[in-house]
């Protein structure tokens, strides 16, 4: 039986499954050591900043340029720090990666560029193709996240729209060496969609994002129609351009749930892991998950475990994100069940677009909601679960965590009384 409190342990668990992923910790045991000759860092991501930070803890100050979400900067001494917008993208990314591409021009055979990639890329590399604006590339986006689309389809979209995006960022590069070290937040941990993949191949086509558009309904302007009319600049597997790069996952989902596993049967739990790579409608996973959880009650602890990253399809107006959204709708199927708890927290510290990861439910939650004169199946309408856990003080708010293995997930199911 876990000594804590069951709030307490899942938290710990939490806590566990973000340090395994620390950039601090990973960087120093894969960073080879530092090439002679002219040497830039570039990256993008909220855990690219504190690996900016882990790479000078070992080759001391670098040339560089990385660009992170806003509160999640690392002080540097050489490579210089920007922050800018997530998950919709800003001008202060749009400058940042122009300047990024600017540094990268005129890099020969010989000159080495370390490329520093985690989840968040995807907004904070912002260079739009053709004709696109800034505020197009930020409608599109925007409407992206409230269509349900799961994140390699939105990805997919997002590499046909972008200058950088889908292998541009290392044709930029070429001929110089690159080396590319990702910290994954997807599914599957397939680099191709790690921040849209700025250093991967790419075989998807203009044909497929457009696709994309058609089944998620997404409204476009006319200048993302022309981009997709023709055949757009995502750079091709065998293109010769990406011959000289090294792309590596250095730390992933799967890595932070086994240390979490460990923990959790050092405790005397029987874990049962349930995927680290499961997509889909959050409340849809959560209606799954409960129905788990009450078949799991026994004479001894179990703890389920899953990753992977949920979506929300937007009904209302409410202020949400993936996880809050599962654990009120496993709130809801659990309907007061007895010796059951859970967490469901994002690992960056930030689910949806709210500065928070996520929440904790425990058999009181509904109960002190409507204590509280607060109606769950009303806030699972609205899409409104941030406000809902905040009302009962249950949400999970540890700040910038300075990594991104996406969605962490355990529910604690008790012995039977």
């Amino acid at each position: 039986m876990p000594r804590q409190d069951p709030d307490s342990f899942l938290r710990r668990l939490f806590d566990i499954a973000v340090e395994v992923a620390d950039p601090m910790a990973v960087i120093p045991r894969v960073l080879p050591e530092k090439p002679k000759g002219r040497v830039v860092v570039i990256g993008a991501g909220k855990a690219s900043a504190r690996m900016a930070e882990a790479v000078e803890s070992v080759w001391g100050p670098c040339e560089g340029l990385v660009i992170t979400r806003y509160g999640y900067g690392r002080p540097c001494e050489g490579i210089e720090i920007v922050e800018a917008a997530h998950p919709v993208p800003d001008e202060a990314g749009l400058v940042a990666t122009s300047r990024m591409l600017h540094r990268l021009q005129g890099l020969g055979e010989g000159d080495f560029v370390l490329a520093l990639i985690s989840g968040g890329a995807s907004a904070l590399l912002v260079q739009p193709a053709g004709d696109i604006t800034l505020a197009e590339k930020q409608a599109v986006n925007a409407a992206l996240l409230a269509s349900g689309a799961p994140i390699d389809k939105m990805n997919t979209l997002r590499k046909h729209l972008s200058r950088v995006k889908g292998g541009q960022l290392a044709a930029a590069a070429y001929p110089a060496d690159m080396l590319s070290l990702m910290i994954s937040d997807v599914p599957g941990d397939d680099m191709a969609f790690i921040g849209s993949g700025p250093t991967v191949g790419d075989a998807t086509t203009s044909a497929d994002a457009r696709a994309i558009i058609e089944k998620w309904k997404i409204e476009i302007p006319a200048s993302v129609d022309a981009v997709l009319s023709v055949e757009t600049g995502v750079v091709g597997v065998g293109d010769e351009r990406l011959s000289k790069i090294d792309n590596r996952v250095i730390a992933a989902p799967s890595q932070s749930l086994a240390a979490a596993v460990k923990e959790a049967a050092a405790a005397g739990c029987e874990v049962r892991l349930l995927g680290d790579d499961i997509e889909g409608e959050a409340r849809d996973v959560a209606a799954e998950h409960a129905k788990a959880a009450l078949s799991a009650r026994g004479s001894r602890p179990v703890l389920l475990l899953s990753g992977g990253e949920l979506t929300v399809t937007r009904r209302g107006n409410g202020v949400g994100g993936p996880n809050a959204e599962y654990a009120l709708a496993l709130a809801e199927a659990l309907d007061g069940a007895e010796g059951i708890y859970a967490i469901a927290c994002d690992t960056d510290g930030v689910d949806g677009a709210a500065e928070v990861a996520g929440a904790v439910v425990t058999p009181r939650t509904l109960a002190r909601a409507r204590d509280l004169g607060v109606d769950p199946a009303e806030a699972l309408a609205r899409n409104d679960a941030h406000t809902f856990f905040a009302r009962l003080e249950d949400q999970v708010v540890p700040g910038p965590t300075l990594t991104n293995v996406n969605d962490f997930r355990a529910i604690l199911v008790l012995p039977n009384a």
